[in-house]
């Protein structure tokens, strides 16, 4: 790989105001790139930097035609944890990619999009297969496409680590019995830099699969056990498991009055090796 000049890329992060997005553009500022982004609430400081872009609403190639000019690559790192009312999985994690790839491929501009691990595996959640569905549609383009897939990203600011560390200080752990998988924890400020070094640096690419980056920590761990990490003192806390069917009630629960991150996507998740 031969890297580029990094102050030479303007680079667009769409979803740069949230937590992995926040990361990234933090070191494409500290490589010397020109960095522009896309936010659903771009907020009220005004700034030229910060264009408020909707994905769900962006349903043909030319309505990003003003957006990509000037842009050398963009760095796609919107997701949604549950749908909301006119913004649907399949709007933002499948449809809305599609399109995007269409544009960045008429306006040759780099994509790179963040994914997740574990899509591969058989699952019914439509928070998973939505973004199978994205990868699938990016892999069909004309794009100059690249795909990220971080395992679970933990760090300061993110709604789900938050939870994991409230949850690892309780004196009773709650883990769905069939939760046997292996996550590769992955700090955000870590995949935050391999992201910049990923988009802005020229790949030899001879097969599909040289696009695609797997990421995670060194460290392989079931959930039960990165509880106890989170929290070392509470290494003698119960651990119940709970019956599978009693777990994914609870996950569909939770996506149904939008209760903690826990959801019926993340209880299949655990299921599997996500490494």
């Amino acid at each position: 790989m031969d890297k580029l000049t990094f102050s030479d890329q303007t680079v667009l992060v769409l979803g740069g105001n949230g937590f992995i997005g926040r990361h990234v553009v933090k070191h494409l500022n500290g490589h010397g790139a020109n960095v522009q982004i896309g936010s659903r609430r771009p907020g009220i400081d005004s700034n030229p930097l910060v264009k408020q872009v909707k994905l769900h609403k962006m349903t043909h190639p030319e309505q990003w035609n003003e957006l990509l000019h000037g842009v050398d690559v963009v760095i796609n790192t919107v997701g949604i944890l549950r749908q909301r009312i006119g913004e649907s999985y399949k709007q933002v994690h499948h449809q809305a990619v599609a399109i995007l790839a269409h544009a960045c491929a008429a306006n040759n501009v780099r994509l790179v999009h963040i994914s997740a691990l574990g899509l591969g595996n058989t699952v019914r959640s439509r928070f998973l297969t939505s973004k199978l569905h994205g990868e699938h549609a990016l892999m069909q383009s004309d794009a100059d496409w690249l795909i990220v897939r971080p395992s679970l990203v933990d760090g300061e600011g993110g709604y789900g680590s938050r939870w994991f560390r409230r949850m690892a200080r309780w004196p009773i752990h709650f883990v769905p019995a069939n939760a046997i998988g292996l996550l590769a924890p992955v700090n955000a400020e870590q995949l935050g830099k391999a992201i910049t070094i990923i988009a802005l640096t020229n790949h030899s690419v001879q097969h599909p699969s040289d696009r695609i980056f797997e990421l995670g920590g060194h460290q392989h761990t079931t959930v039960s056990e990165y509880l106890r990490i989170l929290h070392p003192s509470g290494s003698h806390r119960i651990i119940i498991r709970v019956p599978s069917w009693i777990a994914r009630a609870i996950s569909h629960l939770c996506d149904l009055f939008h209760l903690t991150p826990f959801s019926f996507g993340h209880y299949e998740l655990l299921r599997f090796d996500n490494v």
